[in-house]
């Protein structure tokens, strides 16, 4: 058990030495052009929000229409945050970053996607699994 116990913790230490800080979109200095991260989740819809319900996080300023959905995120903001740094979920499946519109949006897995626009969102429909599965295997090197 202790041999199991110590692997356990190693691996636990590898897989956080590997693990990437995710840069997220901005514009000038705020994530997701402004729109609540938590609202998607909540209200299925784009929501922006405002400078009175505001946070830090991840070398970005997100804003949030309540003190409710701005404290959701500030306990889990991996849970809210969109993949891919708020990038273009498609363009990321084909190997590069794009800007976003917060109106093409899709909730995948429980997990918050963005597009560039909403004809791109009919194109990242087509075969959401794959273009996940892409995006995610070019996401590390465009993370950097």
């Amino acid at each position: 058990m202790k041999s199991f116990s110590i692997l356990l913790l190693a691996l636990l230490i590898s897989a956080a030495s590997y693990a990437q800080d995710v840069k997220y979109y901005n514009t000038k200095g705020t994530a997701i052009n402004g729109y609540d991260p938590v609202a998607y989740f909540l209200q299925n819809k784009a929501v922006e929000g405002t400078d009175s319900y505001s946070t830090n996080w991840s070398g970005s300023k997100w804003k949030f229409i309540s003190q409710a959905n701005l404290d959701s995120f500030k306990i889990a903001p991996e849970k809210y945050a969109p993949q891919y740094g708020g990038y273009c979920a498609y363009g990321c499946s084909e190997n590069h970053k794009a800007p976003t519109d917060p109106n093409a949006f899709t909730i995948v897995g429980n997990k918050l996607y963005l597009n560039y626009s909403l004809k791109v969102k009919e194109l990242w429909l087509k075969d959401t699994s794959g273009k996940i599965k892409a995006a995610d295997a070019y996401w590390p090197a465009l993370n950097k």
